[in-house]
Formats: structure tokens, sequence, C-alpha cells
């Protein structure tokens, strides 16, 4: 899934909004699994009990531009949750049936096929991350790719570092230094409730995009960043909060697209085909690592 345009340049305050109205409105109806937008009145209330300005999102009659947009934002995370990620996200039965018929579709992998880190009957191939491995290696065109780098993201310039990222990705296309894409995989199928781990895992996304955010104003260097996740109980039952706040992340620029489940089968083949095309037209670059663009100082 992509970000919507209109909100792809909202300035810092912005999310600022977003953020302090979602922490006191809340993310869900209540009892229900609606996605909650709130209305101008809802958002002028909240801003006063915090003893905030109010007047920042205008009237009810008469909305601010601010409120006008934050009430088309939350419009439009609520309907894309509940009709474009709700959906599509898998439990582990499904994914099961899905690692399995793509596995059989394209036959023996040479990409690594891990299993999960659960015991017992619970022990299984990871699902997703061999979904997602099994289609990177069919659509790379015979190109190398990290699928568990376990070493830190580089950035290099005149072959020294330039930018270490603080962690270690899921993955690195083609490698770990300079490379073109990395992305997190967080598959949640047997986790019983929301809780930190889920926390954790949006906030180590956010930490990555921040950085690669910085590398990019500041050197001009871009590396593509996505987020692949899924378990429509972990994401969706216990932690519709989270996935708000994975659109909103999504929405600053922290991440460029994030998959929801079964959707890394129909997105996931162009997006690689893209990385080979970006990979081989640097190979032929005078030098085969990024150099720094001055304009972006």
């Amino acid at each position: 899934m992509t970000p919507d345009e209109r909100f792809l340049k909202q300035p810092k305050s912005f999310w600022a909004h977003v953020r302090t109205l979602g922490q006191h409105l809340g993310y869900t109806v209540r009892n229900t699994e609606q996605i909650k937008v709130p209305t101008i009145r809802e958002m002028r209330g909240a801003l006063v009990e915090l003893g905030l300005n109010a007047n920042s999102v205008g009237t009810d009659p008469q909305p601010s531009d601010l409120g006008a947009s934050l009430r088309a934002y939350f419009q439009h995370r609520a309907t894309v949750l509940e009709t474009f990620i709700q959906p599509r996200l898998m439990d582990a039965p499904d994914a099961k049936l899905l690692f399995e018929r793509i596995q059989a579709e394209r036959g023996p992998a040479a990409c690594p096929l891990p299993m999960n880190k659960q015991k017992g009957d619970k022990k299984a191939p990871a699902f997703l991350t061999g979904l997602v491995n099994m289609l990177i290696e069919q659509n790379a065109d015979g190109m190398n790719c990290n699928y568990d780098p376990r070493e830190l993201t580089t950035i290099t310039h005149e072959g020294a570092p330039l930018r270490t990222l603080a962690r270690r990705v899921d993955g690195a296309f083609p490698s770990a230094v300079n490379p073109v894409a990395v992305w997190e995989i967080k598959e949640y199928y047997y986790t019983t409730t929301g809780g930190s781990r889920v926390a954790d895992g949006v906030y180590e996304t956010l930490l990555d995009g921040m950085e690669l955010e910085e590398l990019r104003q500041e050197t001009g260097i871009e590396v593509k960043h996505y987020l692949i996740v899924d378990s429509k109980y972990t994401w969706w039952v216990c932690g519709r909060s989270y996935l708000c706040r994975i659109l909103d992340m999504l929405h600053m620029g922290y991440v460029d697209e994030v998959l929801f489940g079964r959707e890394v089968v129909d997105r996931l083949p162009s997006l690689v085909q893209q990385w080979v095309q970006i990979a081989r037209a640097r190979a032929q670059a005078p030098l085969a690592e990024p150099s720094l663009n001055p304009d972006a100082r």
C-alpha cells in the first residue's frame, strides 16, 4: 500500500495534532471494530480538555484548513483500514496455504525459508518471511539479495562509512552496504495479545525511517524502506490502534510502502523489478556507490 499524495506534504504540526487527538480520543469506536473518525466538535473538545488551543481546528460549521485536513485524513485512514487492509490480513492457516501454493508454483527455492520461533505444534515455516524471500528471488533476475543481514546497514562515500543505521533490518537488496531497498517483516501469527512486542515493531520501523529521512535530506541519497506485516488477529483484533500509527508513519514519509498480508503476492514482484533496474543503473555509473548530492546539504 502506498500513501495518499494529499497527506504526504503535511507539516510536523499536522502530525502532532493527529497523535494528540488519537491519544485522547482513541483510535477505535469502543466495543466495535470500527476505526474512529472524530468530528470537528470532538477535536475541539479534546484540545480544550488538554488545555490546548482549540481554535487551530476551527468550529463545527467553519473548520479551519487544518481542521478540514485532519477530518479528511481521519476519514481516509478509517476507509483504507476497513476496506483495503483488513481483508488482506491473514492468520496462520491462510498464510500456510498461500505459502505452500507459491512454493509449489515456483519449485525449489535457493533463498532461505526460515522456521518460526515457536515450539511444539506451532513450530512451522515463517510463512510471511518465506513468501517474501521466494517472491524476491523469483523476480530479482539473478541478482544477489541479503535475506537476513547480520550486520548494520551502511551507506558509504569514497569507501568510508557515511551513515550506519542503529538497527539490523530483516532484509536488504542487494546487500546491507549501499542497499537499494531495506525492509522489516512483522509476522505475529501465534501472538495471543497485542502488547509491547507489536509496539516495539512499529517504533523500530519508525526509528529506521527517521534515520533514512535524515540521510535523504542531508546527502540526497535515497534508500527504499518497506514494512511488511501480517496476522489478522494480532494487528486487527488486538492492534488496530497500531495499524493507525503505521498509516500515520506511511504518510509522514518514514516508510515508502507497507505491504499487508496477502498483498505481498500482488505488489512485491513489481517492486523487486524496480529495485533491479535501480541497482543495475547504479552499477553502470562511474562509481558503484552513491555519490553525495551537494544540493541536498
